[in-house]
């Protein structure tokens, strides 16, 4: 691996018996006092996770981090988990100079962000040889004409069905199967079934899933919203339908228009109220860390279901870190932090998904039977496409999902004012 100059400067270190809570506060990793400061926006999924063993871990990594690096202090700031607006806000931010030094960019933005020539080159810390061992699909995202590396997709993930099969013993294979399994459970006293209908990335991004398993398309060629004609028009409004249908028949609680953060699964899962919910796959790891053993064993996992068992689908999405300052230090820096923190033991510890196929064959964690199923899974994944009115096709859904949902409007109403407002929104690029 390519050592960079601010390696080679850390000619001394921090006491290593200094605790991670001494170097990591709710703002700030580092000591107060080091004189050379980079500021990083990141996401409340790992420093700062609802979950304890998740943000100890995390806390650990990045103090071994800044034990290496005593001139430098991190100044952390915590983004919300509406992504959308909190993705807009910081290219704004950063396209008024006033955005962070480092930041986690949504895979689905980085089309956004490259379109606007708000990231900067990493370079100096990742080698041709690191940057040819990524997925393809990821090194095209991260790279310009160029090669430069504008970022590092660090993970990779794909959404999935959890069940507790104390409650759901087999894996419902069609949209049919979900509904009858979820009403039997609900019948039970559980909550059938959960998933995101908030206003939030993560609800279109899940539900698109029950699109594409039939073919459907959002953009066409040109980048062009497509997704409310023609036969992509049908597949919108009968995953639409199933989604509605999960709501009023009780399947699914009214609640879930409210959700807009995984960890409300995981909350659900351990206090034993859900039968199903509709997840990422690195809830795994969080379910296994934090649930009794004898709990967590009731729980599996199973490809999401389909309108047919052959129609399958899965999103694939994930985080990347990225530079958005001009000094090169800091742009060095933050690549340092997504590669040694990130990129390696803390997505192991979390179970999610490498970009780099060398990470599966470097960590123990990537060898339970569960990544057989993911691996199995990621066959039929689909990425959000890389085209920059992608956000606001996304705005336009959780719109519509929650107008659906709530009963305040009919589905095909719904389509149509969504569909409007995504060309319009084009039109205007």
């Amino acid at each position: 691996m390519r050592t960079t100059a601010l390696a080679a400067m850390a000619l001394t270190a921090l006491p290593l018996a200094a605790p991670a809570q001494d170097l990591v506060t709710r703002n700030r990793v580092g000591l107060p006092d080091a004189p050379n400061t980079m500021t990083f926006r990141l996401t409340p999924y790992d420093l700062y996770s609802a979950d304890p063993a998740t943000a100890e871990k995390f806390a650990e990594l990045f103090s071994d981090f800044i034990r290496t690096r005593p001139d430098w202090k991190i100044e952390t700031q915590l983004q919300t988990g509406n992504i959308g607006q909190e993705q807009a806000r910081l290219l704004q931010q950063t396209q008024a100079g006033r955005g962070p030094d480092c930041a986690m960019v949504d895979s689905s933005q980085l089309a956004l962000f490259k379109e606007n020539g708000v990231l900067k080159p990493m370079n100096a810390t990742f080698s041709d040889e690191e940057v040819a061992d990524l997925f393809p699909y990821v090194r095209e995202a991260i790279t310009n004409e160029a090669g430069d590396v504008l970022a590092w997709w660090w993970f990779t993930d794909l959404r999935v069905l959890y069940r507790d099969t104390s409650v759901v013993p087999d894996a419902p294979q069609t949209w049919a199967e979900t509904q009858e399994a979820a009403l039997a459970a609900a019948e039970a006293g559980k909550e059938g079934i959960l998933f995101n209908a908030g206003r939030w990335e993560g609800t279109a991004f899940d539900w698109l899933a029950n699109f594409w398993a039939q073919g459907g398309e959002l953009v066409d060629a040109e980048g062009a919203p497509v997704f409310g004609e023609g036969e992509n028009r049908d597949r919108m409004l009968a995953a639409i339908v199933y989604a509605e249908n999960l709501v009023e028949s009780g399947a699914a609680p009214s609640r879930v228009t409210s959700i807009t953060n995984y960890d409300a699964f995981n909350a659900a899962a351990a206090a034993g109220t859900a039968a199903m919910f509709v997840g990422g796959n690195w809830q795994y790891g969080q379910l296994r860390n934090t649930l009794p053993e004898e709990q967590f064993a009731n729980w599996a996992v199973s490809e999401l279901p389909g309108p047919t068992a052959d129609q399958r689908a899965t999103g694939t999405g994930g985080w990347a870190i990225a530079a958005l300052t001009d000094d090169p230090q800091k742009a060095a820096l933050c690549g340092e932090m997504a590669k040694e923190i990130y990129a390696g033991p803390g997505n192991a510890y979390q179970g999610l998904l490498p970009t780099s196929a060398a990470l599966y064959d470097e960590y123990d964690a990537y060898e339970g039977p569960e990544f057989n199923l993911f691996a199995e899974a990621l066959q039929n994944g689909v990425a959000r496409p890389g085209a920059a009115i992608y956000p606001e096709i996304s705005n336009q859904i959780q719109i519509m999902l929650g107008d659906v949902l709530s009963g305040a409007a009919e589905p095909k109403a719904a389509l149509d004012a969504a569909f409007a407002a995504a060309q319009a929104a084009y039109e205007r690029q």
